[in-house]
């Protein structure tokens, strides 16, 4: 399972590459069913594997010229909030056992697991609808919708901090639709922001857990091969016209997370 794992990865890093989001919705079920990691962990886990993967594959934005600035600071500052209140607040305080009916038991980690599998649905739902606002290539007068751009980072920060998934998937429509960018210019501020507040929710872990470097270097080195996978491919294969085939794989996933989670164990 553990090379399958590592193939996993690759791929997570060839989805944030291609199609510039959504590759990292598929980071915590790699390492929970995978590798065998506790869902709050994973949570922790993923997102310093997706920032670091992110982060590396902003470089050949930035070198043409694909990152807005101050698109990624407006968007960036409420969401690393966000996400770091999340981690260090609201995830510790979560009660390992939230409520218990006859014999079934909402813990943390299954709490985790479904909101996390909710999201891949919704998250797939995005990738599988043709949104013709979201496909703008042409630059056009950049204009801030300032109140709707602080209540979605700040909510894709929430997202983030719980379930460990980058949000790419709900910023690139943010950033095309509300802060007026071409989609390749998206697709590099979109990487820009993840990598920020991803790794700096991360070391605001509020948790105590003993942190296994050797692993998340190996899992970050496979992801950053396939983001450079992901890169070369983009200049040959539209990501637009993958990104619907992704979707339904991802909502097959999420599917099967809900079903396993509540009905197979």
């Amino acid at each position: 399972m553990e090379y399958v794992g590592y193939f996993a990865s690759i791929l997570i890093g060839v989805a944030l590459g291609l199609i510039g989001g959504g590759g990292s919705i598929l980071t915590v079920p790699v390492l929970v069913y995978l590798f065998a990691i506790e869902p709050v962990l994973a949570t922790a886990y993923s997102l310093f594997i997706v920032g670091l993967t992110s982060a590396v594959g902003t470089v050949g934005y930035f070198k043409k010229g694909l990152v807005n600035i101050k698109t990624a600071v407006v968007f960036g500052i409420p969401s690393i909030i966000a996400v770091f209140t999340t981690r260090a607040l609201i995830v510790p305080a979560i009660p390992q056992e939230i409520f218990t009916i006859e014999k079934f038991i909402l813990t943390k980690d299954l709490f985790l697991m479904l909101l996390f599998a909710v999201i891949m649905v919704l998250a797939s739902y995005t990738m599988i609808k043709k949104d013709k606002k979201a496909v703008r290539e042409e630059a056009v007068a950049q204009k801030f919708n300032y109140p709707m751009i602080l209540i979605e980072g700040a909510l894709v920060g929430v997202i983030t901090g719980l379930v460990g998934a980058g949000g790419g998937f709900l910023i690139i429509p943010a950033l095309v639709i509300l802060s007026k960018l071409p989609m390749k210019e998206a697709v590099g501020t979109s990487l820009v922001i993840i990598a920020a507040k991803s790794l700096l929710g991360f070391f605001g872990e509020g948790g105590e857990s003993v942190i296994d470097w050797q692993f998340l270097f190996t899992i970050s080195g496979f992801a950053i091969v396939g983001i450079f996978i992901g890169t070369a491919l983009s200049k040959k294969i539209d990501g637009n016209k993958l990104k619907p085939a992704f979707g339904w794989f991802v909502l097959v996933m999420g599917i099967y997370i809900i079903t396993k989670e509540l009905f197979l164990k």
